[in-house]
């Protein structure tokens, strides 16, 4: 019998959330710990299948004894750490940030914004009517996805799924900077000569549907789109062997999204651009 070797136990690690005794394992953060004890900490750059690049600071938190707030999503918890989720500080830091965001950012297709904002009583309009804004249309330069710049966030999580964290291809990046800053492909050329290998999985990690499948955005335009009407079936990519998992999203007994379980030990999340793009033959009813 072949011997299966096993990884030594990690760790418990003891601290305080928000007055109460919390133990989570070794190199757990401190968002872990929050969502384990249900603490409802909004994230918008964070991501379950990506390291966090700590851009948004909407998850900050308080650490008895730091200077500054801590970003949940990426400080590991440590023994004897007293940390708090819901002070005067933490929230005003949360109300400014969505409160930038907002004046500058279209964020009616980002999920929940509209509650975080009510929540902790951001008021963009403070911003007045010249916060910048692209006021850019849509790039629509190719039949299966769409780039919404006026949505962007700078969160970075395209790049990584892009970059090393992902795809490898390295076909986006941030060019320019301050306002003028925007996630473009080489030579801000249409996405067709560039090195994209339309495999979509930075739609998939996109918060705020700045990036988002032609047949979305198609149906969102015709008033059509509607996620209540939806059905979500897991089933198995049958292009190759591989055996990638897809999420077929159904309207109206049409296809008209595929996404991917990132829980999936073979992909996680990831997927070519057949599973995730090739699924037209399908519903072709001729």
């Amino acid at each position: 019998m072949t011997a299966i070797p096993l990884q030594p136990p990690r760790r418990l690690v003891e601290f305080t959330l928000d007055g109460a005794a919390t133990r989570v394992s070794e190199g757990a953060t401190l968002l872990d710990a929050c969502r384990a004890a249900g603490k409802d900490v909004p994230t918008l750059c964070e991501g379950d299948t990506l390291t966090p690049k700590n851009a948004c600071r909407v998850c900050v938190v308080e650490v008895d004894g730091a200077r500054t707030l801590a970003p949940a999503c990426s400080r590991r918890a440590e023994p004897g750490m007293s940390v708090r989720t819901d002070t005067e500080r933490t929230r005003h830091s949360r109300r400014v940030v969505l409160e930038l965001l907002a004046s500058s950012v279209d964020m009616s297709t980002t999920p929940k914004a509209a509650g975080r904002l009510k929540e902790y009583e951001a008021k963009p309009e403070r911003s007045g009517p010249d916060a910048a804004r692209l006021n850019e249309e849509p790039r629509v330069d190719n039949d299966l996805y769409v780039r919404d710049y006026d949505k962007r966030i700078l969160c970075y999580k395209c790049v990584d799924a892009c970059g090393e964290q992902g795809q490898n291809t390295f076909a986006i990046s941030v060019a320019g900077r301050g306002f003028d800053a925007r996630i473009a492909v080489e030579h801000d050329a249409p996405l067709t000569d560039s090195a994209c290998v339309y495999c979509g999985n930075r739609i998939e990690v996109c918060p705020t549907g700045a990036l988002s499948f032609k047949s979305e955005f198609d149906m969102r335009a015709a008033g059509t789109w509607d996620e209540s009407a939806q059905t979500e079936t897991t089933t198995v990519c049958t292009y190759c062997g591989v055996g990638c998992n897809l999420t077929l999203h159904v309207q109206d007994n049409e296809i008209v999204k595929v996404t991917a379980p990132h829980d999936n030990p073979v992909t996680h999340g990831n997927l070519c651009l057949k599973g995730r793009f090739g699924y037209q033959h399908v519903q072709n009813r001729d």
